[in-house]
């Protein structure tokens, strides 16, 4: 059945102006009279090229999963499954995309003229969605001969199938799936060959990109910057990765991987990192008790120790080892400071607190906030130099218990100036002294005032 007149023109101009664009870009820099010029013109006849088109599409496939983003040199089958109905659960997949999803196609690059062509948009349709539903219209379009015209539908129709059988490739990936309830019987397992769910990936991607870069999004976030309400609001994605599929020439992989240049998307998918909760040390007369169970002490130490009991040659060489790993320690010392000033204020004023008071000034500083007398002896007192003899006493004992080395007055002296001359860790433990000397001398200068005044 032949389709109708006012249709069936719509779909000849339609593709009569794809071809004459086509042609213009060849044509554009060369002279009427070139040769180059008449052979294009002949090749871009409208009945010519469809013949060719209808030829040439035999190196096409439309897919909606891929396999060669699994590797570029598999040579297996990619699968045409357009979205269907949504299956049950919450599993996210290609039949969640509903009839507005984006074909791939795969195959030979010098051949993708033709997926164009079908994907030509007529009131709402394309050219390749008409094939699939065998519109008389475009079949009448295609050739004035009619069985010409049933030929070239059926031979565009086969850009969704794949050439030959199914099968995988020795590039592809294999995983065997249990089906059955015992993993020890071979036969409850079902092999897989995954393919690349482009089409998803496609969605995925622009979804994101219109989600981080459209002009609504980035008002959005101006509008939260400047503390001001928005209508549209913004979505963040933490752990973005991108993966990169083609290297330099992403249309060797598919279409739409050459359309993203070859990049899609990898939503974070890591498990959250355990961070253990800081615990006071309030019943260990130290403190370095509790830095001392740190990983990275532990194996600094054991390193530190293992370096010394080989009595090494006293040199440059040797000072420098010996101080970069005591500057590994001096570094976690910084960060158990840290993570110990997090805890709340006031954590050393309990009844059942054992540390020395120059670790409490160390550890609690903010402390002083809410005790006075402590205030007074956070200022007052010389505690930044004790704290660093304890460092030195506690690491002198924990190297003599790990390799008997029997440290003495040097070593003691060495690893306490490298606590108490780092410059990092000085500021920080320096900080909340200054702070509260300043504190207490504006408080002082008030109370002068109001004995002036009288």
């Amino acid at each position: 059945m032949r389709g109708s007149t006012n249709e069936t023109e719509k779909l000849r101009l339609t593709i009569q102006e794809f071809l004459s664009e086509r042609l213009a870009g060849k044509v554009e820099k060369l002279a009427e009279d070139d040769p180059k010029h008449e052979a294009l013109v002949a090749q871009f006849d409208y009945e010519h090229w469809l013949a060719d088109a209808a030829r040439r599409v035999a190196q096409l496939q439309v897919v909606t999963h891929s396999l060669k983003p699994i590797h570029p040199d598999a040579k297996g089958s990619s699968v045409y499954a357009p979205p269907g109905a949504p299956r049950p659960g919450a599993v996210v997949g290609t039949d969640l995309l509903g009839d507005q999803f984006t074909v791939d196609v795969v195959g030979n690059a010098a051949a993708l003229d033709v997926f164009k062509f079908l994907k030509i948009d007529v009131d709402g349709r394309t050219l390749l969605e008409r094939v699939e539903q065998s519109d008389p219209d475009l079949e009448a379009a295609l050739s004035d001969d009619p069985q010409t015209g049933r030929e070239r539908m059926q031979q565009f129709a086969t850009i969704t199938e794949p050439g030959g059988r199914y099968a995988s490739h020795t590039r592809g990936k294999q995983l065997f799936w249990l089906v059955g309830d015992d993993p020890a019987v071979n036969d409850d397992f079902h092999l897989l060959a995954p393919l690349y769910a482009t089409s998803l990936a496609h969605r995925v991607f622009q979804t994101i990109n219109r989600d981080r870069f459209s002009d609504e999004a980035k008002a959005a976030r101006d509008a939260r910057r400047k503390d001001q309400p928005s209508e549209t609001g913004y979505c963040d994605y933490p752990g973005l990765a991108v993966q990169r599929f083609g290297g330099s020439k992403p249309q060797n992989i598919s279409q739409l991987n050459s359309e993203r240049g070859g990049n899609s998307y990898l939503l974070g998918s890591a498990p959250p990192l355990w961070r253990s909760r800081a615990v006071a040390p309030i019943r260990s007369p130290s403190a370095f008790n509790a830095y001392g169970r740190r990983r990275n002490v532990r194996a600094t130490i054991r390193e530190l120790g293992t370096f010394l009991a080989e009595d090494p040659t006293r040199n440059m060489h040797t000072r420098d080892y010996r101080d970069q790993l005591t500057a590994e320690l001096v570094d976690e010392l910084i960060v158990f400071t840290s993570e110990m000033r997090q805890l709340p204020p006031g954590w050393t004023d309990d009844w059942q607190c054992r540390l020395p008071i120059e670790q409490q000034c160390w550890l609690d500083p903010h402390r002083a906030e809410m005790d006075r007398e402590f205030a007074e002896t956070l200022v007052e007192t010389e505690w930044l130099p004790e704290m660093c003899q304890d460092f030195s006493r506690w690491l002198n004992a924990r190297l003599d218990r790990h390799r008997n080395l029997h440290m003495g007055d040097a070593e003691h002296r060495h690893f306490a100036s490298a606590a108490g001359n780092d410059t990092n860790i000085r500021n920080a433990l320096e900080s909340a002294r200054k702070d509260w000397q300043a504190q207490l001398e504006k408080e002082l200068a008030a109370l002068a005032e109001v004995f002036d005044d009288e």
